[in-house]
């Protein structure tokens, strides 16, 4: 949904949306759902990029794909995003592969043909449906080592839900320092390293839902003969999930790491018609972080549940995810889902006390708050929706 096509027609759909599939007293709670990117991201051109995709303008030429991109979907209310559809009882459609380096499979579709990566990074935003109900669908993405054309494997690195949250659950295919596997998904063959604990972050929860989340993941193979492999999920920006000393590969060293798939398949099927989104999916060297905005960026904020009345919010910017130093404070927003952050719209405060823009290559969080139907503040939602400044 496009925050930015706010007519009546577009704001209802929005509004109905929002209570679809909720099963309950629970709703979404009030998010930043966006803030407004800069016009061009840092990744579209930097030479540690593997792969770059926002879903906007002509489509990508991917190995795989399936499912269509929703061109009113986009992150900040700009764009396309890959929808992920789930009908009820449906296992979901969805997806999309890209393979790289030394891949044996799809060469010729493989980006940087020829290249070695054994330390691999992947980002994407992720947006449920407001009033997304039933927990995980178990795939979410994985980073994989193909080392034969008919897809056998040496590890995988996997972003799966663990009902409400997401695990890392990493998985071995060495043996004795060679290939065991025999094909795709060879789970009798797999040796698998560890799932536990699951992010406290609840992204598939019905709270969490309408409101676009940062996920990144990262892979870091073993040394050959060394058990000092890594594998790491952040989530809005926080570190969610960890797996040290792993021994993804043993002593085998033929390929490295050169596929990375994004999916949407839920294994018990979903218990109601709904969807999620992916965009901005970035693969790199190094590590991505959050998207870049201008220094006066717009905040797009969730609509209120369709049952509710808004009567007032308003936002506040900090330079750190536990909100010690508050640089930006807006007025009270009436009847907007959107406000900019400068001084006509609110004050800065803080180490940016007088200044009229955000600080240059900075890191900031956001948090916001409602007034209740009486005029009485309602206490503020958490900090959350990481995003970073253009130079």
């Amino acid at each position: 949904m496009c925050l930015r096509l706010l007519s009546a027609a577009g704001l209802a759909l929005i509004l109905a949306l929002a209570g679809a599939g909720a099963g309950g007293a629970e709703t979404p709670a009030p998010r930043i759902e966006s803030v407004e990117p800069a016009a061009r991201q840092p990744q579209a051109a930097d030479a540690a990029t593997i792969w770059f995709d926002d879903f906007d303008g002509a489509a990508k030429d991917y190995a795989e794909a399936q499912g269509d991109v929703d061109a009113q979907a986009g992150f900040g209310g700009r764009g396309g995003a890959l929808a992920c559809v789930y009908e009820k009882g449906e296992k979901g459609t969805g997806n999309r592969k890209v393979f790289f380096g030394d891949s044996p499979t799809y060469r010729n579709k493989a980006v940087r043909k020829g290249e070695k990566f054994t330390d691999v990074y992947w980002r994407i935003y992720v947006k449920h449906q407001p009033g997304w109900t039933g927990g995980g669908p178990t795939k979410m993405s994985r980073a994989t080592s193909l080392v034969s054309e008919n897809w056998k494997q040496a590890m995988i690195a996997h972003v799966w839900s663990s009902g409400e949250a997401l695990t890392l659950d990493p998985a071995s295919g060495i043996k004795n320092n060679a290939v065991v596997t025999t094909k795709y998904n060879d789970f009798p063959n797999l040796r698998w390293l560890g799932n536990k604990p699951a992010s406290d972050f609840k992204i598939h929860s019905t709270a969490e839902s309408g409101w676009w989340v940062r996920v990144e993941s990262r892979a870091k193979l073993n040394a050959p003969g060394r058990k000092d492999g890594l594998n790491q999920l952040w989530i809005d920006g926080r570190l969610a999930a960890e797996r040290k000393d792993l021994d993804w590969t043993g002593g085998y060293a033929g390929h490295g790491i050169n596929a990375v798939f994004l999916e949407a398949y839920w294994n018990q099927g979903s218990p109601v018609t709904q969807r999620r989104w992916y965009d901005n999916f970035v693969v790199s060297t190094k590590p991505i972080g959050p998207v870049v905005c201008p220094r006066n960026p717009v905040l797009l904020r969730t609509p209120p549940p369709k049952d509710a009345a808004l009567t007032a919010w308003q936002a506040e910017v900090a330079s750190g995810g536990e909100g010690k130093d508050i640089v930006w404070r807006s007025k009270e927003v009436a009847k907007e889902l959107r406000v900019a952050v400068d001084a006509e719209h609110g004050a800065f405060d803080g180490t940016l006390k007088g200044e009229k823009q955000l600080a240059a290559e900075a890191g900031y969080f956001v948090r916001i708050r409602e007034k209740d139907d009486k005029g009485a503040w309602v206490e503020w939602s958490r900090w959350h929706q990481h995003f970073a400044t253009e130079k």
